[in-house]
């Protein structure tokens, strides 16, 4: 038992003192080890600690392995998931609002139609996480999504972007880069200086949303509505922008990078 607390000490410090370099940790751990791709718990245990939960006590699973499990459909509101390992563990249709995923690893995990309203994800990674038609409204995301799937899913007011004034780790926001976000919700979501490069955002709604210093080049901006959406400083390079719904009517476009370089047709 003191050797798995101390384990699971010793990956959350790495986490923490590896923030700055958050987006390229992946590097510097073994994928295939047992404590990335293993369970050390059931779903019947899961529920179990579920049921003992109160609202001043909730459940916690810091540093636990849950990988592979099948948790979908269950009501894991509220629950501490910090630097738990959920690699590849099915959360399709489960309820994880306000849930702590900070420094949670979620690789290829499914999360499909799951609901994350207020969740806090920072420092998490979620390479190729499958979230189609999940709620992020008013979550906290600093994940690295990188090649992620979010088709018609929802961050309506999250906060995705970098806290300027609390950096001194390094850039901290969320990296989208290559992810598939067709058709998303993202109404005034904060989305100042993320990692959109190569991202499919086709038909997606950013009517209020923040693209500061966004990078975004390659992505596929087809149609998407940005009415009141705020491009000052975004990088624009070879992005597709056809078609674009309320252009005019956005705002510091003229601010924008690159916009020479844009694809129109």
């Amino acid at each position: 038992m003191m050797k798995r607390s101390i384990g699971a000490a010793a990956l959350s410090l790495m986490l923490v003192t590896t923030t700055a370099t958050a987006q390229d940790m992946m590097r510097h751990v073994d994928l295939s080890s047992p404590d990335m791709v293993s369970a050390e718990m059931t779903r019947a245990e899961v529920e179990a600690a579920l049921g003992a939960a109160t609202g001043a006590a909730p459940a916690d699973f810091t540093g636990k392995r849950l990988s592979g499990l099948d948790l979908s459909g269950l009501n894991l509101s509220g629950a501490i998931f910090r630097a738990a390992r959920l690699n590849r563990t099915k959360l399709a249709g489960a309820r994880l609002d306000r849930a702590i995923l900070d420094q949670a690893w979620l690789l290829e995990a499914d999360l499909t139609g799951a609901s994350l309203k207020g969740a806090n994800l920072f420092a998490s990674q979620m390479p190729r996480a499958r979230l189609d038609g999940a709620d992020l409204s008013g979550a906290r995301i600093a994940a690295d999504l990188t090649g992620a799937s979010l088709v018609g899913a929802s961050i309506a007011d999250a906060n995705l972007g970098a806290d300027m004034r609390n950096q001194s780790m390094g850039l901290m926001r969320a990296v989208l880069k290559s992810a598939n976000l067709e058709r998303l919700n993202a109404r005034g979501a904060d989305l100042s200086r993320v990692d959109l490069e190569f991202a499919l955002l086709k038909g997606g709604d950013l009517t209020g949303a923040s693209l500061k210093g966004a990078q975004l080049g390659g992505a596929d901006l087809t149609g998407i509505t940005v009415i009141d959406t705020d491009f000052d400083g975004a990088d624009l390079d070879s992005a597709r922008l056809i078609a674009p719904i309320g252009l005019d009517r956005a705002r510091n476009f003229d601010k924008a990078k690159n916009r020479d370089r844009l694809v129109k047709q």
